[in-house]
């Protein structure tokens, strides 16, 4: 990867140096760099990256090592065809583990939701993929594209200019962008340096992951199970292994991180039950608080938020990254079209129809990811029974329960 030619300070700020700069190389920003690839071949785009954590040509090359302990994501059939339309997907798939069937229940309660692969006639409703695999085939696909990155570098300043924004590294590069895309997860300040306020609505909640061993085949099923602490998801992965997330009233997970493992799989058991047999295995554990976070301004002159930093969704739906994916292929859409229309990078119309059609699809997933929390967060005395028929009854009904399954399969907004 090429590096791009530091400005002096002879040069002015004014001076468009790059088309677009992407902040942030994970997963986000490195799935834009290889979305922009058609335009910048036919546009001729000078497009820049710029990542903080250092990658080196030895991990994107050497042999894949699997590690129990390594964090995945849940990714839906819908992404999994945008991948394809990336040309990343084939490589991807090696390491993902498909998803057949998902099972939603309420522990004591009767009744569940079932959604199967089969009914809905595709090979899988998702697949669980490594997040290091997803990078490293991200990553050996920037590389093979004319993108400029800098990588170890921080974005040490961000200033609106005339035609766009200018950007200091902690490299000693300058840089001026037409188009500046945050997608740095939202933790380098550059949206409160820039302003730009975050609606926050604490769950009062913190999730609990860890990789864990199960005594019987997972046959592809992924669970969603809501209990009285909070909402519980394991997801199938290589083998008999499934990632676990667990929800905890924030500050008790704390004992919980500290049990020896033991303990700690017993009161699993007790609290998911014995649908996966025995718990057998427990992997390292993170803890992470669980808040709804929208960003009040995704969009600015020259200007576009992405991914973390411009939304946080409490993982119980595991639409996350799937709804930043969306957002990446919807940037990449409406910038052509603004080309096509002749529009310079960064023109608040572009950006506002890009806005437009981000807005509803972010709305439609908070609705239904931050409605599920609520709803089984609740204990009013007859509310159980209620939703325990309400799962019944949308077992039974199929085509909305297939419209459920489309839509958390990215394949409907």
């Amino acid at each position: 990867m090429q590096r791009a030619k530091q400005m002096t300070d002879h040069d002015t700020a004014q001076a468009l140096t790059h088309d677009i700069v992407i902040v942030g190389g994970g997963l986000v920003g490195a799935s834009l760099g290889c979305a922009l690839a058609p335009l910048i071949e036919r546009y001729g785009w000078r497009v820049a990256v710029i990542e903080s954590a250092p990658l080196t040509a030895q991990s994107l090359e050497s042999a894949w090592q699997p590690s129990f302990d390594a964090r995945a994501s849940a990714i839906a059939e819908g992404s999994a065809q945008r991948f394809e339309q990336l040309g990343v997907w084939e490589a991807m798939r090696h390491e993902a583990t498909p998803i057949k069937r998902i099972h939603i229940s309420e522990r004591g309660r009767l009744g569940a939701t079932r959604l199967s692969a089969d009914e809905l006639g595709v090979a899988a409703l998702g697949h669980v993929i490594p997040n290091a695999w997803m990078g490293r085939v991200l990553h050996r696909r920037l590389a093979e594209l004319p993108l400029e990155w800098h990588c170890p570098a921080k974005v040490e300043q961000l200033t609106p200019v005339a035609g766009g924004h200018h950007l200091k590294l902690s490299d000693g590069s300058q840089l001026t962008a037409g188009l500046t895309v945050l997608a740095d997860g939202g933790r380098s300040g550059l949206k409160e340096q820039l302003g730009i306020g975050s609606r926050r609505e604490p769950y009062q909640q913190t999730a609990l992951i860890a990789h864990v061993g199960v005594s019987q085949p997972h046959e592809g099923v992924a669970y969603e199970r809501f209990t009285t602490q909070g909402p519980m998801a394991l997801l199938p992965l290589p083998g008999q292994a499934m990632e676990l997330i667990w929800t905890h009233p924030s500050g008790s997970e704390n004992a919980r991180m500290a049990l020896p493992e033991r303990e700690f799989l017993l009161q699993l058991q007790q609290a998911f039950g014995d649908r996966v047999g025995r718990f057998t295995q427990l992997g390292a554990r993170h803890a992470y608080p669980l808040s709804l976070v929208t960003a009040e301004e995704p969009v600015r002159p020259g200007l576009a938020v992405l991914g973390n930093a411009a939304h946080a969704l409490h993982p119980v739906a595991g639409q996350g990254f799937n709804l930043a994916l969306r957002g990446v292929m919807d940037l990449v859409d409406a910038l052509e079209q603004g080309e096509l229309a002749k529009r310079p990078l960064g023109d608040m119309v572009t950006l506002q129809a890009f806005e437009k059609q981000r807005s509803r699809d972010r709305a439609n997933v908070i609705r239904f990811s931050d409605g599920l929390v609520r709803l089984f967060g609740l204990s009013f005395p007859l509310l159980p029974h209620a939703r325990a028929a309400g799962l019944i009854g949308l077992n039974l009904v199929g085509p909305l329960r297939r419209g459920l399954a489309r839509r958390a399969m990215g394949l409907e907004r």
